[in-house]
């Protein structure tokens, strides 16, 4: 045993390292690092609406944006100078004037947008919040319930993604099952598998008002949400949520939609099988997951980076929460494909793909 480690301390003291590569690769963890403190600069802008304040006043100064946002101007100066350095607002030194350019508005100043992004900032701050309990979840191997994250979470994941949503469910996503636009416009039921706060329900309610929608989440917050929404939105007579878990949920639909939580789920197998059984005849169950190779090596770009960071912080944890196998956000369509044949689906095939998900048709 000796004689072993002192050969595998010559073998690492006789290995010759490239000092290029050590200071390129420093460099770009310095730029990461860059990056990783501006995630919580662009959080603070949105929280204290900064960015709105910059959108509605271009070309101020940072004694202007305070005035404007009633923030304290030697803190607007470095968040400004922050914010101009990275590049998200421009600086004009002749002037002292800082602005936060049309199209950079479009995606952090306007919720409404098809591009909005900034609530994806407000969803890494409660990350930040749990990482205690996930390096817990880490040592231990014991799972952290969606339930168990800090509230902005829920917020932040409705703002990211409902833009995704009004930009692929209708125009992409639904036309990709076949015959199923027509059906919803003829008028059938739907069930929203995992709806969280019910984005994906209203906005399919709001574009087939002759079909009638419910939406079930295990989670009460979530669920509460939903309904304040559906109201606000005036859906209440077509749109009904509840508090169910993935196999426990009574009713049978004509549509089973999962957007984006499928990987979540502990028994995804379960959940499917449910869903089939739930089904009237003819009916179909459409899943949504995020895009993904079938191989880890088709994933090892930006963005397989953001979906494994935050399937190892939310989604893997969430699914050992439920004693489940914990799917992963990037299992691909040939694994998820294999979940559906164990759920008894007599037919399920991979049907679309868009730029951030991919979309399965499946038959009882």
């Amino acid at each position: 045993m000796t004689t072993d480690i002192q050969a595998a301390e010559t073998t690492t003291a006789s290995a010759e390292i490239d000092l290029a590569v050590v200071e390129q690769f420093a460099g770009k963890v310095a730029a990461d690092l860059g990056i990783a403190h501006n995630s919580y600069m662009a959080y603070l802008g949105d929280r204290l609406g900064l960015w709105r304040t910059l959108a509605a006043a271009p070309a101020s100064t940072s004694t202007q944006i305070a005035q404007r946002s009633g923030l304290a101007e030697r803190y607007v100066r470095e968040w400004l100078s922050a914010e101009a350095a990275i590049g998200y607002v421009t600086y004009d030194p002749a002037t002292q004037t800082f602005t936060l350019p049309v199209e950079h508005a479009i995606v952090l100043a306007d919720d409404d947008s098809p591009a909005a992004m900034a609530g994806g900032f407000e969803l890494l701050a409660s990350v930040w919040a749990t990482v205690d309990r996930l390096a817990h979840a880490y040592a231990t191997g014991e799972g952290l319930g969606w339930h168990e994250h800090d509230s902005r979470l829920f917020s932040g994941f409705e703002r990211f993604f409902t833009p995704l949503y009004r930009n692929s469910l209708v125009s992409e996503w639904l036309p990709a099952v076949d015959g199923v636009v027509e059906r919803l416009r003829e008028g059938i039921t739907v069930l929203d598998l995992g709806c969280g706060t019910g984005a994906a329900t209203l906005i399919m309610a709001e574009a087939f008002p002759k079909s009638t929608f419910v939406g079930v989440d295990y989670h009460e917050e979530s669920v509460h949400r939903a309904i304040a929404a559906a109201q606000d939105a005036g859906l209440q007579d077509r749109v009904r949520f509840e508090v169910s878990r993935a196999t426990e949920y009574a009713g049978t639909y004509d549509l089973v939609c999962i957007f984006d939580a499928l990987h979540d789920m502990g028994d995804p197998a379960g959940a499917l099988r449910h869903a089939r059984e739930s089904l009237r005849p003819g009916g179909v169950v459409m899943a949504v997951e995020p895009q993904a190779g079938d191989r880890l090596e088709d994933n090892l770009h930006p963005l397989g980076l953001i979906w494994y960071a935050s399937g190892s912080a939310l989604c893997v944890p969430n699914a050992i929460s439920q004693g489940g196998e914990a799917l992963g956000n990037q299992a691909g369509p040939a694994r998820t494909l294999e979940v559906f044949t164990a759920a008894g689906f007599s037919s399920a095939r991979h049907v679309a793909d868009t730029m951030f998900n991919f979309v399965i048709e499946a038959h009882a």
